[in-house]
């Protein structure tokens, strides 16, 4: 069990911007098997490649106080993001709108 693994608590992707706090219980030198303590439902014990992790702590706390520090570095970013979309929607409209104006002048 996770009693000899030096780092049994992992952060793994959820999506973009979050991870969840997962507990390993065995591992190999290609992938980690344990549980997310923070379901509502813990299963049965779940498999991943070693490629899923995003970072290893030695305890639930450590990973979750990372976690958090990160989101809030990630939130940092969410002005910048916002400004980046808008600008591309503007982008995408006056290329719909030229192709448009094109077609039209071709066929007039």
């Amino acid at each position: 069990m996770s009693e000899g693994i030096e780092r049994p608590w992992a952060l793994m992707r959820h999506h973009a911007g979050w991870a969840d706090v997962f507990h390993v219980e065995t591992e190999t030198a290609d992938s980690v098997t344990g549980f997310y303590p923070d379901r509502e439902t813990v299963g049965p014990p779940v498999t991943y490649s070693n490629r899923a992790v995003l970072a290893r702590f030695p305890t639930m706390e450590a990973a979750r106080a990372a976690r958090e520090g990160a989101v809030l570095e990630w939130r940092k970013h969410d002005a910048a993001v916002r400004d980046a979309e808008a600008a591309l929607r503007d982008a995408e409209k006056a290329r719909e709108d030229a192709w448009l104006k094109c077609l039209k002048d071709a066929a007039g």
